[in-house]
């Protein structure tokens, strides 16, 4: 049984590992700042949910287990809640939106 929860645990954060790293290219490939902000926050609240279930299928039925899901509650809560007020801010400052021209191209707005 222990082999099986160091399997899973290990899956876990492996998959979490592969969705922060995504979320780091998609902050450097992105053509806009709606768009990277977006990429970071998806990946980063599932990567780090993810890292956070691995570490506490590694830590057991302990008080550290219970730690980790109160830290993954406010990642899950504040994270979306940041990421809306820094895009609500950006819009209401004037930054506007690169949007498709129809070609598949993005197109700049003055």
């Amino acid at each position: 049984m222990s082999a099986a929860v160091d399997a899973l645990s290990w899956a876990f954060l492996v998959a979490g590992g592969v969705f922060c790293v995504v979320g780091a290219v998609g902050l450097l490939r992105m053509p806009d700042f709606y768009t990277r902000v977006h990429a970071a926050s998806v990946t980063e609240t599932l990567g780090a949910g993810l890292v956070l279930a691995g570490l506490m299928l590694q830590a057991g039925p302990t008080l550290v287990c219970v730690k980790l899901a109160l830290i993954g509650l406010l990642i899950l809560f504040t994270s979306p809640t940041a990421t809306h007020a820094l895009t609500r801010a950006a819009m209401v400052r004037g930054l506007k939106p690169m949007l498709d021209d129809g070609g598949g191209r993005p197109s700049k707005q003055s």
